[in-house]
């Protein structure tokens, strides 16, 4: 009886303490001078996430943040709504890799799993066949393990994959064989990219990380493609293309190697990468022990090549150069130098090429228009017009896969923001889509009255930005509607049109209107878009985002105190510097895993990569380009700021946690306003890659409950105020 009263005091105490708000984290202010500018850093202490003094003020946020948010009524309908379309699906398919002798493998997600597993079937209608479930990974230590990559051999033997716990995207590479043998090596520090399997298929290269501590500011520098022999242990793989075995090449420490064997030419092609999406292209030979000879120059920066395909004899190359919305060139592949290529598919007036395959019958390509309609085409082999192929419906996303350049067989996967992804393999003789879809074709009557309205606004300099409204036709759109604004605008990134009924479709049987904001930076529009919302034009970003804000009010669709905006990662950026621009226009704010503290962002793991896309401090002009979208710098004492939750993982490997935990501390000491700042960590989870279900349940639910109940609609409001 005694240990049983312990307990419940102690769970009441718990229960009590969570509920208190947090007291303000104490400034304790840091200057520093970059080109004659000082900016003082009040918090710059939490950049350290080893003090327990920082992960306590942490703890503290997120349990206050926690019980404020379960306490809001309607959101565990929510989460009961997002389980029933879930299990309504029945399972998810994705990451799917044929092999040239047609063995599917793929991963597959059970509406009663968190995480998907590894199966195997040969061919479309072969008989499944489970491989490998992740949650009997290491079940001892408790932690969440999701499979990220998958990589089969040629002939599908036998399959390496990529593994991570809680989100890390620090994954360990493990092997396995068709009768479910595990190889004994399991290679850690695995860093993204490709593992490419090579001749004899008991080899395959891949690229490493120095370190697994996503808070190691030189984990991704100087990485390595490394070989690696079945059986062998890892500690003994040899580098085969990194700075130090290459000095030759100039790999910057911050650049990327990747390696990828292909077959039909037996060669190596390099590639040199960073966030930017042009490609450093070299090839090579291969030696009899698999190391490659020399390496030659195909596509430098200055060749603004995006992606590369092959034929029996070229190589096809996906180029912006003079070319803002891409054109398609190719070369022979005895001589495959840019530089030696003729054009083959022209730059479109409208709309711009998005990804493009090649089979034994010709080319194929997609190309996005106004940022929301996909239209896909064919070039046969030995014609020089292509023909636009009639899609089985209107498409906002069209997706083309193919298994080999030696084989005819492509697959054409549409979806739109009403219309569910539809799988079909084409067949160019017949010109038929015949369906053959990896998942259930499930009917969603709710949504049956949802519809899209693609419209262009004009932004703050004329510029006219591509929006889509999506609602239910029955809501009188008379300006007292919930509005959930997001967008992204990095790294050419499109938001293009997909069906997501959890995430999206779920938010307009609210009476809400879910709108999308297809701003500068993105890739909707091209190579032209990108470069008008990044480093010194970045302003356009978040201007754009405003200006979609002012025309819902303007056109009376909605009003200042309707619209909640959100934008996670890079969308981070775009979110802080509206609302800390104009903080009057909107009611609630949710950057998450956000870059909030753009300044800083250099000194941190995954920064250096992303100078390309915002900029370096150590440029005066980039540094105050990197100061302009600062939303930490940005913030004003005694500004009435909007209702914002500010959400980070603290296993995030690409937004590191202070960077949110930051912006929420200072914004939490200069609001002038009576609405919450709510921050929120997750110490399970990173940037939301490699989540499992519950997880990503409860992130939608969080993100929609908070923006209906701060934009008032009454199902939302809480019944009784928690006291601070």
């Amino acid at each position: 009886m005694k240990t049983s009263l312990l307990f419940l005091a102690l769970n009441s105490y718990s229960l009590l303490f969570s509920q208190i708000k947090p007291a303000p984290a104490e400034e304790i202010v840091i200057k520093d001078t970059y080109h004659n500018v000082t900016l003082e850093d009040p918090y710059r202490y939490m950049e350290n996430l080893k003090d327990s003094k920082v992960t306590d003020w942490l703890r503290s946020n997120a349990d206050y943040a926690r019980k404020q948010l379960n306490e809001i009524p309607e959101r565990q309908n929510i989460i009961k709504k997002l389980r029933e379309y879930d299990t309504r699906k029945g399972y998810e398919v994705y990451s799917v890799k044929i092999t040239e002798n047609d063995v599917y493998f793929y991963l597959k997600r059970n509406a009663d799993e968190e995480n998907g597993s590894i199966y195997y079937r040969n061919g479309y209608n072969g008989t499944e066949k489970l491989l490998f479930n992740p949650k009997n990974f290491k079940k001892e230590n408790g932690k969440n393990y999701d499979i990220s990559d998958i990589y089969p051999d040629k002939k599908g033997n036998k399959i390496a994959f990529k593994i991570a716990a809680n989100g890390s995207e620090t994954p360990e590479l493990l092997i396995i064989d068709t009768q479910g043998k595990l190889y004994p090596e399991i290679i850690d520090k695995v860093g993204n990219g490709y593992v490419s399997w090579l001749p004899d298929q008991n080899s395959f290269t891949y690229r490493r990380f120095n370190s697994s501590d996503v808070t190691d500011v030189n984990r991704k520098k100087n990485s390595k493609v490394l070989y690696h022999k079945l059986g062998d242990d890892p500690k003994n793989d040899i580098a085969i293309f990194s700075n130090s075995t290459n000095p030759e090449l100039n790999i910057s420490p911050d650049e990327q190697p990747h390696n990828y064997y292909h077959k039909n030419s037996n060669k190596y092609y390099g590639e040199v990468t960073t966030v930017a999406k042009n490609i450093i292209l070299y090839n090579s030979a291969l030696k009899e022990n698999f190391k490659p000879e020399k390496w030659f120059l195909l596509a430098s920066k200055n060749d603004e090549v995006a992606d590369y395909n092959f034929s029996k004899d070229f190589i096809y190359y996906l180029t912006y150069k003079n070319a803002p919305n891409y054109k398609i060139t190719k070369a022979p592949i005895s001589n495959p130098a840019v530089s030696n290529a003729t054009t083959v598919i022209d730059e479109p007036k409208n709309g711009n090429i998005t990804n493009f395959r090649i089979t034994n019958e010709g080319l194929y390509y997609s190309v996005i228009e106004n940022g929301i309609q996909a239209k896909v085409y064919f070039l046969a082999d030995g014609k020089t017009s292509p023909i636009e192929l009639q899609l089985p419906f209107q498409a906002g996303t069209a997706k083309l896969s193919t298994i080999d350049e030696k084989r005819k067989e492509i697959w054409i996967t549409i979806s739109g923001w009403t219309s569910p992804e539809r799988r079909y393999l084409y067949e160019s003789e017949s010109n038929k889509f015949i369906p053959q879809d990896l998942n259930k074709v499930i009917d969603f009557p709710e949504f049956k009255d949802v519809v899209s309205k693609e419209i262009m606004i004009p932004s703050h300099d004329g510029v006219m930005v591509p929006v889509s409204i999506i609602y239910d036709k029955k809501t009188n759109l008379n300006g007292n509607n919930p509005v959930l604004m997001v967008g992204y605008g990095a790294y050419e990134i499109a938001l293009n049109p997909a069906f997501v009924p959890d995430y999206i479709l779920n938010y307009t049987t609210y009476g809400g209107i879910f709108v999308v904001s297809h701003v500068r930076g993105g890739g909707e529009l091209g190579d032209k878009w990108h470069k008008a919302g990044y480093k010194t034009t970045k302003p356009n970003t978040w201007k754009d985002f405003i200006a979609t804000a002012e025309y819902l009010v303007k056109e009376k669709i909605s009003s200042p105190e309707k619209i909640a905006i959100c934008g996670g990662s890079a969308g981070g950026i775009l979110v802080g510097r509206a609302m800390t621009e104009r903080p009057d226009l909107f009611a609630a704010a949710i950057p998450e895993v956000g870059a909030m503290n753009t300044v800083r962002m250099e000194i941190t793991p995954n920064g250096p990569v992303n100078i390309p896309e915002f900029g370096t401090v150590k440029d005066e002009t980039e540094f105050k380009a990197l100061l302009e979208m600062d939303s930490y710098h940005h913030i004003k004492k005694g500004t009435k700021y909007p209702a914002t939750l500010v959400t980070a993982g603290f296993n995030d490997s690409r937004v590191i946690a202070w960077q949110p935990a930051k912006f929420a501390a200072k914004l939490q000491n200069a609001n002038a306003s009576d609405k919450p700042i709510l921050l929120y960590t997750d110490f399970k989870a990173g940037h939301g890659i490699g989540d499992g279900k519950s997880t990503f349940f409860e992130s939608v639910a969080d993100m929609h409950t908070f923006a209906l109940q701060h934009t008032g609609h009454p199902k939302f409001q809480p019944l009784k105020k928690i006291k601070d």
